[in-house]
């Protein structure tokens, strides 16, 4: 008898997890994924192309409040857990139900689930969804660059679209985020890598990808998301962590993972946080994981123009995943809006609309902000008709893409600027030159 199982997810590790894991293994039946996180990913399915011959109607993609009807309903014998950035007590809660209709729950990762490469891999992740790992991801690729290096970025998956088509993405150009179809979620991560001559790599099938991206690269890069692990056995291991949100480093999933196994630890932000908040992060590194490089680093922020913030009311926009299930109250356009004089922060929740209006009943902590929701054509609607709607004087726009871009922002607008910037010794390029020099990196070895 074939073990039916379930894989829990959110449109990345549950699929890597079944193509790396079960895929072809005849042993095992997967009857359905469930979805949560990501709007409107579920009630589609995981096509035939990806899932494989033994799966020639492919797999159900259902909502995750459907899981215990799932379960019941297929007789199921494991429920496999297989998304990111959520807390233990969430983790062990869905383990309860699991476990009382009668089947297992588990956990998938490390190793099993690590495809390796032929080339050195560098991984970047954190513990929390905004901690700043991609300004951490781009200050690696610039001075690898800068050592005459060809740095391919793999991304961790965001497939919101077509699966089939999206199996296997190369982005070369802003014209490749548009060929694709792009959330702005997606460019979000893409559009600064390529705009630092960063070619990026995403998808679904993630052994796919790193057979193309290996064949142009002489370092790859992984840039991992929502705090998950990284999917590659990497030779580097990067973890960022956030003292806004001291203690989050050993209370999430998978977050702790990645900080116990991290060669080097960047805690981001120091220039903001609290010195309390630094001191907790920087005794629970000390306690977890004695042996890792400490890199101390800041986020200051710059604005295009601050005359449109001092003395105004403002409209804040900040990233989306990062204020929504990353739990921010607040993120680098609050920051930027307090440090250049804002004389007002102004709430937008009565001026939402649709699915904006949707996202706040469903993160109700999110603070006097606007999170960039852009999963879908939809949701961008809905967020361009809320801020025509909010009476303000100005946009603070904090995403890491200029939102102008896609949203027809009418109100005058400028947008916030931060990067990593290390703090003191050790620093980022005394890690890569060591990485570079143990692992004898040429420019242009092995590439095709």
């Amino acid at each position: 008898m074939k073990k039916k199982i379930i894989i829990m997810g959110a449109a990345g590790r549950d699929f890597h997890n079944f193509n790396v894991l079960y895929r072809n293994n005849k042993n095992v039946e997967v009857v359905a994924f469930t979805a949560t996180q990501i709007p409107d990913i579920e009630g589609r399915v995981y096509p035939r192309a990806l899932a494989g011959p033994n799966y020639p109607k492919g797999i159900p993609i259902h909502p995750e409040e459907d899981l215990l009807k799932l379960i019941n309903k297929h007789d199921v014998d494991e429920v496999v857990f297989a998304y990111s950035d959520v807390p233990y007590e969430y983790v062990m809660d869905k383990a309860a139900y699991v476990m009382s209709c009668g089947a297992r729950f588990s956990l998938e990762g490390g190793d099993p689930t690590m495809v390796k490469s032929k080339k050195p891999v560098i991984s970047v992740c954190a513990v929390r969804t905004g901690c700043g790992k991609s300004q951490t991801t781009r200050r690696v690729a610039e001075i690898l660059i800068a050592m005459g290096l060809k740095v391919v970025a793999i991304r961790h998956p965001m497939p919101y679209g077509d699966l089939a088509k999206q199996a296997c993405q190369r982005f070369a150009t802003l014209a490749d985020l548009k060929k694709h179809k792009c959330t702005i979620e997606e460019m979000e991560e893409y559009e600064p890598h390529i705009n630092r001559g960063v070619i990026v790599y995403a998808g679904v099938d993630y052994e796919m990808i790193m057979r193309e991206a290996e064949k142009e690269a002489d370092v790859i890069l992984w840039d991992g998301g929502n705090n998950d692990m990284w999917f590659y056995k990497s030779d580097l291991y990067i973890t960022v962590v956030d003292p806004h949100r001291p203690g989050h480093e050993i209370n999430y999933y998978p977050g702790q993972n990645n900080l116990l196994m991290a060669d080097v630890i960047v805690i981001n932000k120091i220039d903001t946080a609290p010195s309390d908040g630094v001191t907790e992060v920087r005794r629970n590194i000390a306690y977890y994981n004695p042996e890792a490089i400490v890199i101390d680093g800041a986020s200051p922020v710059g604005v295009e123009k601050p005359e449109l913030i001092r003395g105004k009311k403002v409209l804040v926009v900040e990233d989306g995943p990062t204020t929504t299930h990353g739990e921010m109250a607040y993120g680098a356009g609050m920051m930027a809006a307090a440090k250049f004089g804002a004389a007002e922060t102004v709430d937008p929740r009565p001026y939402t609309v649709g699915t904006i209006t949707e996202t706040f009943k469903k993160y109700p902590d999110i603070g006097p902000l606007l999170p960039a929701m852009g999963y879908s054509g939809k949701q961008v609607a809905d967020l361009q008709k809320t801020i025509d709607k909010t009476r303000c004087d100005s946009v603070v726009i904090a995403t890491p893409i200029d939102l102008r871009r896609v949203v027809n922002i009418k109100k005058p607008s400028t947008r916030v600027y931060y990067d990593l910037q290390e703090i003191g010794k050790p620093d980022m390029q005394n890690v890569l030159d060591e990485f570079v020099k143990k692992h004898k990196i040429k420019k242009g070895k092995g590439r095709k």
